[in-house]
């Protein structure tokens, strides 16, 4: 989910769209997929003991004991060949933000996620590497906005799962929350979700891809955006929900019909005022 969720938006920063980038898009999905469940097996693999304490972590193959651990690491190691694979197949040296990603990663399950900031922005990091690789494979100009607007906007559902793994479980299952409060990470959430809206509006007002309807995008889709990020922290901050932003975007209606909207007037203002 989260992979199809980031790296397509390259494609906004690209030509008109053709098959050849649908199918490089395609492969970096792909790669980041296979990278993606080698980092969480082996994280699994490691928080065994702890997810057992976690009231919904503890219900993971892994930690519930469907799946032992000879067996999780036998699934790396094929995991760990097919992304090899896929790094040998496709173009040179283009796949280095898919191996940063998976780095970080392993560095994140070894130690750094129970260091306090530390942790929730190297989640955040791994969305713009997500969004980075699949603009080298498409060949499409990577926007600094759009970088910053989809990185402090997953730093935002980073900081707000943990206010919630704090309100729901305590501090004990998660080293690293003993570096936060709840007025802290309320400070931080609120401070981030502004960045968000800044950087989204200045990435479709700057960006040469939107150039042509700019202003027509951001008539359109700026309410919606910000109207997202409040409802967001309503039921993060006010409802004590939010722990889970997939949960959040299918399951509450308010979400869900915001985001049909946002959708359709961006498609609209995207017909309406194409780009070259």
């Amino acid at each position: 989910m989260k992979n199809l969720a980031v790296v397509p938006l390259a494609l906004l920063d690209t030509h008109p769209w053709g098959a050849a980038d649908l199918l490089r898009t395609g492969w970096a999905i792909l790669g980041f997929t296979l990278a993606s469940a080698v980092v969480y097996v082996v994280n699994d693999l490691a928080d065994r003991e702890r997810d057992r304490l976690h009231p919904v972590k503890r219900h993971r193959p892994i930690a519930s004991g469907r799946v032992s651990p000879a067996a999780a690491t036998v699934l790396t190691g094929l995991l760990a060949l097919s992304l090899t694979g896929w790094a040998v197949a496709g173009p040179a040296w283009q796949w280095w933000p898919t191996a940063l990603y998976l780095a970080l990663s392993l560095a994140y399950s070894q130690g750094l996620k129970h260091v306090p900031l530390v942790d929730a922005f190297i989640v955040a990091t791994g969305f713009v590497l997500r969004l980075l690789q699949g603009a080298l494979l498409v060949g499409g100009r990577l926007s600094e906005w759009l970088a910053l607007c989809v990185f402090s906007l997953c730093l935002m559902l980073s900081l707000g799962k943990r206010r919630h793994e704090m309100t729901a479980a305590g501090r004990a299952h998660r080293p690293a929350l003993r570096g936060y409060t709840l007025a802290f990470l309320d400070h931080l959430v609120v401070l981030v979700a502004v960045l968000t809206a800044v950087s989204y509006v200045l990435y479709l007002r700057d960006d040469a891809a939107l150039a042509a309807g700019a202003s027509f995008v951001i008539l359109l889709s700026a309410p919606c955006a910000v109207f997202g990020l409040a409802r967001y922290l309503q039921l993060l901050l006010v409802e004590e929900g939010g722990g889970n932003p997939v949960h959040v975007l299918f399951r509450d209606r308010v979400t869900l019909v915001n985001a049909g909207l946002w959708a359709v007037l961006v498609a609209l203002a995207l017909l309406t005022h194409p780009s070259g």
